[in-house]
């Protein structure tokens, strides 16, 4: 029996990261997909801790909140620095991304027909933070020599960024250099060649 359970929708959404992460590590899990009409019934939604997926178990151990599972696991496969300040330095990168993240969230649900020239327009603002941030650290990664789980947050983002906009990192060569490396992983790209990954829409309302 795999050892995790997500509890999400059949979507990407705030489990790409998660899933990327657990593909990464070598870890098996369990996905229980929950279809909105069901979700909308709100029989599951009461037993949520604050109304909202993903869900995520340990055995009998239960976590709600994505980046709080995130970090749950980085702690567990040692995902998270080397010492307290490398620990604060990815805290800090990873809620750049979560910035990022929000921004993009509120185009795909609220604005998108309207605001996505735009946002396409604006994005190098975003994206050149980063790309500052790979430049300067010659370990490959956001902080450090080695991976965390902020770098697999900031991944799953640009991914998603790659479908709505196909050459959104070409200016950026470090990022670009950054995603590509991280994407080839043996495991990691193992796991997003299969269907399950593929096949799997982006967002919930179908816009990505």
């Amino acid at each position: 029996m795999a050892p995790y359970t997500i509890t999400y929708f059949q979507v990407k959404g705030r489990c790409g990261a998660i899933r990327l992460l657990l593909a990464d590590q070598g870890q098996d899990w369990k996905e229980d997909i929950v279809a909105f009409d069901v979700w909308m019934k709100g029989d599951l939604k009461g037993t949520c801790t604050f109304g909202q997926l993903p869900k995520f178990q340990d055995g009998n151990f239960t976590l709600f909140q994505s980046n709080a599972i995130l970090r749950y696991l980085a702690r567990k496969h040692g995902l998270y620095g080397k010492n307290d300040e490398e620990h604060a330095l990815i805290d800090m990168m990873n809620d750049a991304v979560e910035d990022l993240r929000l921004k993009y969230i509120k185009l795909i649900y609220q604005n998108y027909d309207a605001g996505k020239d735009q946002y396409i327009t604006d994005l190098p603002g975003d994206l050149c933070k980063f790309e500052n941030i790979l430049t300067k650290n010659k370990g490959g990664f956001l902080v450090g020599d080695k991976i965390s789980f902020a770098d697999y947050n900031l991944l799953d983002l640009m991914m998603n960024h790659q479908v709505l906009s196909p050459t959104c990192l070409d200016k950026f060569t470090h990022l670009k250099s950054y995603v590509d490396r991280l994407s080839s992983h043996p495991k990691l790209k193992a796991y997003t060649d299969t269907d399950e990954w593929k096949k799997v829409p982006i967002n919930g309302n179908g816009k990505q």
